[in-house]
């Protein structure tokens, strides 16, 4: 709405901007007047007969003298007043922003939440004051005499003129009493002691009039979009707003339970339920988030493998006794973490271009330190907890159309932060989850395999979903193989990477019949979201060097092959492969896939720096183990010299050392070849394969650049 976004965005006290609102043009004399007259009509038609739920007094004081306006407007109309001073044209074109200006007031209160108006009781009061006083002001400068008016108008606007002096800043006490009683309730919440339910439902229902669910989500997205918005200066903060949102979400199952539903609630869509830690609907970029925690990174380090993980998420990683990077796989030289202070930079500048509260706090060293305006407050915690005791009533004891409801619920609540996932856990929200992943209906399943997603986030869920909950993996797995919604195997599928981060998890996850198969079915046949999904999981089980023999018989290698031709995902397709061909087993299998050489090639010719660091990786270890046909393919491939000397000098740190090792490759053939009295390739007829040789004409170049890695 036009008008939320114009006051929820002003300061205390002050009015909207007169530059949102454009005075007409050559507008003189009678077409201003019927202008005017036109505008006060439409406000009066508007609001005059609409009961406001707060600002009572203030919104029916701005009407009535709108009325005396118009009373003047249409009497200078009738007698077809013309303009005798370039003073009384300047007031009534000041009056014709006053009004634009007075609407969109009155409209803001009586189409905003109620809550929202609730707690800004003096600013918006403040709004009301500031119109009275321009009005004082114009009617002081406005020559009345100069009009011909009527004893009666004249008498109207000389006791409006009067009055208006007079007034001051009003606020009700009602509304007073209102938002102090809201307040009252948040403390309650904040001191651990849950409100009378009695005093919530008349409160709602009775005072506010919000009685049924409908409702209760437009207080609630309201509430949802000021935090999205938050200007730093405006009061309630965001924590105290996200505050009055969990108690609304309470009082709304509270009050109202479920059965009542008749409105269908807005479901969310996959960037606003996927992993997500923040309490907002924003995608966050994917080099933004961990790895490990799948959450936005506060503290950004990097380890000895080259890889950046969120300093608190790779600290606990190593404490465990992990001693692997754990997107790599890769051995770890040491333990030492080094700040990545230029990707902290840049989640910085996107937090502020997002609009993203980013505290100075943000920036240290501290890995404690962070988003302090968005962590949520005790209220927030309490009211929430309050909330998810209800839902896992009703998940275990509901009716089916109850039980949706609440694995909705339960859904979007476990998308909000830490805090909501442990006592959605806590409260034994996962085994009726689970139950509910064998539904046959659509909407339940899904909602129910997202709730496990979001849960799985946290870092003890995983265990209680892996290890306490007896046969909750073989249902996740049952769901990717055949959800009944292509948008439930997604996140079957997100689900599976979610528990992969646990290094002793990916066995077990990779050993369920049909696990893998399905993952490569997703990969090869899924909408783009499905097969990054899919790839993303493929990946994380390749770290487990027991897994690779399911890899190849599950047809997980084939679709990663067959993926390094997909944009979005070839990536960390190549990354996959570059882990399983380090085995005997992947390095024969991925040989013998017709189309993997040239999938790598084709990912060293154009990928990104990653994806080029993953693909001469794979390509090394499959000349070293592939065996010497598949040797030969990887040598033959057309310009693979030129493509290693580029390498060499513009890729990564870990790229240019395999690139080295694959270019010493090369030269130990081309040599071996030349010792035996002919070149080891097909070439163009002078002894040059297509590319050039690293023997001749790039020979002294190349045995520099060898050796920059070793430095």
């Amino acid at each position: 709405m036009a008008t939320a976004a114009i006051f929820s965005s002003l300061r205390r006290r002050r009015s909207p901007s007169l530059e949102a609102f454009l005075a007409p043009v050559d507008l003189s004399g009678t077409a201003l007047i019927q202008t005017l007259a036109s505008i006060s009509t439409e406000i009066i038609s508007c609001f005059a007969a609409l009961r406001f739920s707060v600002q009572r007094r203030n919104a029916r004081s701005l009407l009535r003298k709108i009325e005396i306006f118009l009373v003047l407007f249409e009497f200078l109309a009738e007698s077809r007043w013309c303009a005798a001073s370039s003073t009384a044209l300047l007031c009534l074109k000041e009056l014709y922003l006053l009004l634009y200006r007075s609407k969109i007031l009155l409209d803001y209160c009586a189409h905003s939440s109620k809550l929202w108006l609730i707690l800004q009781t003096p600013s918006i009061s403040g709004y009301f004051h500031d119109l009275n006083q321009e009005i004082s002001t114009l009617l002081d400068v406005l020559p009345i005499n100069g009009l011909n008016l009527t004893d009666d108008i004249r008498e109207q606007i000389e006791l409006l003129r009067s009055q208006s002096r007079r007034s001051r800043l009003y606020i009700d006490n009602d509304d007073e009493s209102l938002r102090h009683t809201l307040y009252s309730f948040l403390d309650g919440f904040e001191n651990g002691e849950i409100p009378d339910s009695s005093s919530l439902r008349t409160f709602f229902t009775e005072k506010l009039s919000v009685q049924d669910s409908e409702s209760f989500v437009t207080e609630i997205e309201f509430l949802e979009e000021q935090i999205a918005n938050h200007d730093g200066d405006l009061e309630p903060t965001g924590s105290v707003i996200n505050g009055f949102v969990a108690m609304a979400r309470y009082c709304r199952f509270l009050i109202l339970g479920f059965e009542e539903d008749g409105f269908e609630w807005r479901q969310p869509s996959k960037e606003e339920i996927g992993g997500g830690g923040g309490d907002m609907f924003i995608t966050v970029p994917k080099d933004f988030v961990c790895a490990i925690s799948l959450e936005l990174m506060l503290d950004p380090v990097i380890i000895s493998t080259g890889q950046t993980y969120d300093r608190t998420s790779i600290a606990r990683w190593i404490e465990e006794g992990h001693c692997t990077c754990p997107k790599t796989g890769q051995m770890l030289t040491d333990s030492r973490i080094v700040p990545n202070r230029a990707l902290k930079n840049l989640i910085v500048q996107w937090c502020a271009a997002s609009g993203v509260s980013c505290e100075s706090e943000f920036v240290t060293d501290s890995p404690n330190e962070g988003f302090v305006s968005a962590l949520p407050t005790k209220a927030a915690v309490e009211a929430n907890k309050a909330t998810v005791s209800i839902l896992v009533k009703y998940l275990a004891e509901g009716s089916e159309a109850a039980k949706t409801v609440a694995a909705r619920e339960i859904r979007l609540l476990a998308k909000t932060g830490r805090e909501n996932r442990e006592c959605i856990a806590e409260a034994g929200a996962i085994p009726h989850l689970r139950r509910l992943l064998k539904s046959e209906n659509a909407v339940a399943q899904e909602n129910s395999v997202t709730a496990m997603l979001n849960l799985s986030i946290y870092e003890k869920n995983k265990s209680r979903i892996m290890e306490e909950e007896e046969g909750c993996l073989e249902c996740i797995v049952s769901v990717l193989v055949s959800g009944l919604t292509v948008e439930a195997q997604e996140n079957a599928a997100a689900t599976l990477f979610s528990l992969s981060a646990v290094h002793e998890y990916k066995k077990r996850i990779a050993s369920v019949d049909q696990c893998v198969e399905a993952l490569a079915s997703l990969l090869q046949n899924g909408t783009p979201r499905g097969k990054k999904d899919a790839v993303t999981a493929l990946y994380n089980l390749s770290t487990h060097p027991d897994n690779c023999s399911r890899m190849i018989e599950g047809g997980g290698v084939s679709s990663l092959v067959g993926a390094l031709k997909s944009e979005g995902v070839a990536e960390e397709a190549a990354g996959a492969l570059a882990l399983l061909v380090r085995q005997p087993l992947g390095a024969e299998a991925i040989g013998k896939e017709e189309s993997a050489v040239t999938g790598l090639m084709g990912m060293l010719r154009c990928g990104t720096p990653r994806g080029k660091e993953n693909a001469v990786a794979a390509l090394l270890e499959l000349c070293r183990g592939g065996g010497a046909a598949v040797a030969e393919r990887v040598l033959r491939a057309p310009a693979i010299a030129g493509l290693l000397q580029t390498l060499l000098f513009t890729g990564t740190k870990r790229a240019r050392r395999k690139a080295a090792s694959l270019a010493r490759v090369f030269q130990r053939r081309e040599n071996a070849a030349m010792r035996l009295g002919g070149y080891g390739f097909v070439g163009n007829g002078n002894g040059n394969r297509d590319g050039g040789s690293f023997t001749t004409d790039v020979s002294v170049p190349m045995s520099i650049s060898i050796s920059v890695p070793v430095l």
